[in-house]
């Protein structure tokens, strides 16, 4: 089966082209390479064995999108392809706006001009907000999202699931991802942010090398073991493989029309002292961090349920915290062996 993943060159989507390799399927990128560099192309191919089809195009080009359609005769799509910092969405929301829901519709429109059934969508637990009750399930109320990201993920939900209602020839399935980190065990896909991060795993491996002066955790007064916030954090590889699971569960849905969403976590909380403690342990380093004031916008904490993911998708994560930061610290330090041989 060819599947089109949209972002494929990103931090999820490269894992999740491995993971998709490895179950038999063929994956087939589009990445405009905003998020990413076109040198994870040749990484995939070390740790897959061959290359990857790979268009370099914006998934808001019709066009493109249609010849793409027309020339690879797909069979599902992933989509991953969207803006992603929150703040600057706040900043940019027309931006955000305009390239995440775009890019959802236009591909939406496409896959049933080609026939193509099978959707796998990118979304988020910012959906949730603070919730009022922990762990969030499924069944958890949505909330007013905090930012133009999060309402984007609210809204192309909304948009997947009435298409659905309207008995359009279209199965999909939402994922709902908690906190991804780690790499690769190969170290040779992982998480590449631009300029500072703004994700905190990143920002821990980047201060542990020297390249942050320091860092900050924001609040110590929440009303959690230690003071800190608490997430889910899971291994970027339990979250690919995530997406092969709802493929596979979508090709056994009798019929031509069907959505769900699911849960994409371990189910464990996490502070965040406690991930900077364990980082530290596992990987014989020490980081320099003080307490800040809190940040506008953070939620106190968010865990997910992980039942039905389990139960209907036949899908739990595997890794534990302490593989997920061992991975992300040999990822940062390939990263850092790479750029001194380019300084040379």
């Amino acid at each position: 089966m060819k599947i089109l993943v949209t972002g494929g060159a990103g931090f999820i989507g490269s894992h999740t082209v491995v993971e998709l390799h490895q179950a038999g399927f063929e994956p087939i990128i589009i990445d405009n390479f905003s998020n990413s560099e076109e040198k994870v192309l040749t990484r995939l191919e070390s740790i897959i064995g061959k290359p990857t089809v790979c268009y370099k195009a914006d998934c808001n080009d019709e066009a493109t999108l249609r010849s793409i359609f027309k020339k690879e005769q797909l069979d599902g799509v992933i989509h991953f392809a969207a803006s992603k910092a929150v703040g600057e969405s706040v900043e940019k929301p027309l931006m955000y706006y305009q390239n995440n829901i775009g890019s959802t519709l236009l591909l939406l429109k496409i896959m049933q001009e080609f026939g193509v059934k099978n959707f796998v969508f990118s979304s988020s637990c910012t959906v949730y907000g603070q919730p009022d009750f922990l762990p969030v399930t499924e069944e958890t109320p949505r909330q007013e999202a905090a930012s133009p990201y999060g309402n984007t993920k609210r809204i192309c939900e909304d948009i997947i699931r009435d298409v659905v209602t309207s008995k359009a020839e279209l199965k999909a399935i939402s994922l709902r991802y908690f906190n991804p980190i780690g790499a690769h065990e190969s170290a040779e896909i992982g998480e590449l942010p631009r300029g500072v991060p703004s994700n905190l795993v990143p920002y821990i491996t980047q201060a542990a090398t020297g390249l942050r002066e320091k860092l900050t955790i924001f609040g110590n007064d929440y009303n959690t073991v230690d003071g800190t916030c608490i997430r889910d954090f899971i291994h970027v590889v339990d979250l690919a493989k995530a997406h092969v699971k709802a493929l596979k569960l979508l090709a056994t849905i009798e019929g031509d029309t069907y959505y769900d969403v699911f849960n994409v976590g371990t189910g464990e909380g996490v502070t965040i002292l406690r991930l900077i403690e364990t980082f530290e342990k596992v990987n014989n380093v020490k980081l320099n961090y003080s307490i800040g004031p809190r940040r506008a916008g953070d939620i106190e904490q968010i865990y997910a349920q992980v039942d039905k993911s389990q139960q209907v998708m036949g899908w739990s994560a595997e890794k534990t915290l302490e593989d997920s930061l061992r991975d992300a610290w040999r990822w940062q330090q390939r990263l850092a062996e790479g750029n001194t041989k380019e300084a040379v």
